[in-house]
C-alpha cells in the first residue's frame, strides 16, 4: 500500500495574451511505494490534472501562453487582480404586445404593376408616333 500525504497549493497565473490574472487551487498527493519510488499527483476539484507548469490554459481567452507567479504573490500585489465586474442593472422588460399583421399596402401593388405598365404603354406610343411621322419608302 502506498504511503503519502496531501498538501494544498494555490498557484497564481497570468495570461500573456490578454493579461488576465487568476488563481487556481490544487491538492498535491505525494505518494511513496514500498520500493521508495515517489510520485506527485495533482488534483483540481478532486480530478487528476497535469501539473500547473505544463499546459495551463487562460479561462478568459483560451490561450496557452501563460506564466505563473510565486506562491502568495497576488496577496502582496492585489492591484494585479481585476476587480469583480458590477452586476448589470436589471431593467424591467415590458409585457409582450401581440404582433399585428400589417395589411398589404395597395399603393405598393399599384406602383409595382403600374410603373412597368406605364413604361410599356409609353414606349408603344412613342414607337407609333415615330412610325407615323416618318414616311414609308
Amino acid at each position: 500500500m502506498p504511503d503519502g500525504f496531501d498538501t494544498r497549493e494555490t498557484w497564481p497565473f497570468e495570461c500573456l495574451r490578454c493579461l488576465y490574472v487568476w488563481e487556481e487551487n490544487f491538492v498535491v498527493r505525494h505518494l511513496c511505494d514500498a520500493h521508495g519510488n515517489e510520485v506527485d499527483i495533482w488534483l483540481s476539484s478532486g480530478i487528476p490534472v497535469q501539473p500547473p507548469w505544463s499546459g495551463a490554459c487562460c479561462p478568459d481567452c483560451g490561450a496557452y501562453h501563460v506564466t505563473w507567479f510565486p506562491a502568495g504573490y497576488l496577496t502582496r500585489h492585489p492591484e494585479l487582480v481585476a476587480a469583480p465586474e458590477p452586476e448589470p442593472e436589471r431593467v424591467p422588460v415590458p409585457a409582450k404586445v401581440p404582433a399585428q399583421r400589417r395589411a398589404p399596402s395597395a399603393g405598393r401593388l399599384l406602383i409595382a404593376l403600374g410603373v412597368p405598365l406605364a413604361a410599356f404603354v409609353g414606349f408603344e406610343l412613342y414607337a407609333n408616333l415615330v412610325a407615323v411621322a416618318r414616311p414609308h419608302p
